[in-house]
């Protein structure tokens, strides 16, 4: 599975400067520390600046979610989602809205595609990297809407 959402671009990482709580933030170095083999298998690939020399960040807290990966400078949320995700496309439909109306991308992978064709997710992650969302909304705009 590959879902690709194609909300508004940010390069200006919206969603950064957002207290993050103690919990969340212990909840995230959890996660880092329990990473699944499909995590760890694109972090190996992620890490270090290896990837279209982007910086990427794993299990980075925005907001009351936690992001398996996300390049805050490309605005760019990568999710890899196991068995369990399955039943609940509801909250991961919500977590990506969530994730949209703060200017971030999100990217959306079946553990099981990592594993077993990590090279082609890399290339699905390029080419949103290198393809910014056609019509984004100016910064103003985006502010303006998310008011109203």
């Amino acid at each position: 599975m590959v879902f690709i959402s194609l909300a508004r671009f940010a390069g200006e990482g919206q969603g950064e400067g957002v207290p993050v709580s103690v919990k969340l933030r212990n909840r995230a170095r959890s996660l880092r520390r329990d990473q699944t083999d499909a995590e760890g298998k694109l972090w190996t690939r992620l890490r270090t600046r290896q990837l279209c020399g982007l910086k990427f960040r794993r299990q980075h807290p925005i907001g009351p979610y936690v992001a398996d990966f996300c390049c805050v400078e490309r605005g760019l949320v990568v999710e890899l989602d196991g068995g369990q995700h399955a039943t609940q496309a509801e909250a991961d439909q919500r977590r990506s809205t969530y994730l949209e109306q703060r200017g971030y991308r999100v990217l959306r992978f079946w553990d099981n595609e990592v594993l077993v064709s990590p090279d082609a997710v890399l290339e699905q992650i390029v080419w949103v990297l290198n393809n910014p969302h056609p019509g984004p909304l100016p910064r103003r705009a985006r502010v303006e809407k998310e008011s109203s």
